[in-house]
Formats: structure tokens, C-alpha cells, sequence
């Protein structure tokens, strides 16, 4: 039954317009401040993906991984937003994909990684998805980089939330069949 459900969703999510699926086009949320840094995340399924997907990683390592793997991702993206002021990189782009694919394929894989080996890996990707909301937001834009901030963390928190209560439920089937939609989606996104 499992196996039915994942042509489903890459079928639903290649139903989505290419043009919502793109990560450029946030431009001009800078001029409102914390409310765009909140609403930023929620703007592009490539943010989305790749942060409850941290979330459902971190919740199957368990342990420290639980607030380090979170936070490892959320202290480089500030960073990345620090270094994104001078403008955008060519590995930004292709490691956003990339993170949505390699987190959601690691916890499709159910993939066990020591903790620090694990924290890099994720602030690596942290600081590709900071340092293209820094590119596209002028250091001088209020309270935008605390509002994405926030906002990963709550993205962060969705994904920690549903990664256990899988777990209580002995889902592990549909724990692995949300890192495959997320691997799926972040495929689909780097075709579209």
C-alpha cells in the first residue's frame, strides 16, 4: 500500500505550477520587515521541504541531535544571511535543492549519523538557504532575518513534531514515506 502512495504525491507535486516551485521571486519582502521574514519560509516548497525535513531527521536521531541539528541549521542560516549581503553565489541554488533531496533521502533512508558529522551537514545547508534570503534582503531590513528565523524554527518544530509521533504510532513506513515525498519534491523542484 505504501508503495501506491509515493506515485501519488510526486504526482500531486508535479501538478504545482513550476513558477511557485522556483526559489527566486521573494524579492521585495524586505521593505515589510519581521512579518515577510515570517511569512519568507512559507513562500517556496524548497524552504519548507528541507526544514521540517531537519526536524524529522533530528526527531529520528533523537538525543542531543533533537535542539543541536535544529539550531546548527538556524545559527549558519544567519550567517548566510551576513555573507548573502554581497549578493548571491553560484552553489546557493543547487545546495538548496540539494538539501531538500540529501535530508529528505537521509530520512527516507532512516539514515543513522553521529552528531556532529550530522550538524555540519545541515549547517551547511542552513547557510546555503541564509545566504540566499541575505541576497535577496538588505541587512537594513528591521526585524526580516528574526522573522525567518522564527519561522524555521516553528518549520523545524512541525517536522521534530511529526517525526515522534510517528515514531509513538510505530509509523516508521510513513516516517520514511515523508523524507521520500520530501527527496521527491526536492527533484521535481530542481527539474522545474
Amino acid at each position: 500500500m505504501q508503495s501506491r502512495r509515493l506515485p501519488l504525491l510526486a504526482a500531486a507535486i508535479a501538478l504545482v505550477p513550476a513558477g511557485v516551485l522556483a526559489h527566486p521571486g521573494h524579492a521585495g519582502h524586505e521593505a515589510l520587515g519581521f512579518l515577510a521574514g515570517v511569512a519568507h519560509p512559507f513562500s517556496g516548497p524548497d524552504h519548507m521541504l528541507a526544514m521540517a525535513a531537519v526536524g524529522l531527521w533530528a526527531a529520528l536521531r533523537g538525543g542531543r541531535a533533537v535542539w543541536a541539528w535544529p539550531a546548527a541549521f538556524v545559527a549558519a542560516m544567519l550567517g548566510g544571511f551576513l555573507l548573502g549581503q554581497g549578493g548571491t553565489a553560484p552553489f546557493v541554488e543547487p545546495a538548496i535543492m540539494a538539501s531538500v533531496i540529501v535530508l529528505g533521502a537521509l530520512v527516507a533512508a532512516q539514515a543513522v549519523v553521529p552528531l556532529a558529522p550530522g550538524a555540519l551537514l545541515i549547517a551547511a545547508f542552513g547557510l546555503a538557504h541564509g545566504w540566499a534570503h541575505g541576497a535577496e534582503a538588505p541587512l537594513a531590513a528591521g526585524g526580516f532575518p528574526l522573522g525567518f528565523a522564527l519561522a524555521t524554527i516553528a518549520l523545524h518544530l512541525v517536522g521534530l513534531a511529526a517525526g515522534f509521533g510517528l515514531q509513538r504510532l510505530r509509523r516508521p513506513g510513513l516516517l520514511r514515506l515523508l523524507g521520500a515525498g520530501a527527496a521527491a519534491g526536492g527533484v521535481l523542484l530542481a527539474v522545474a
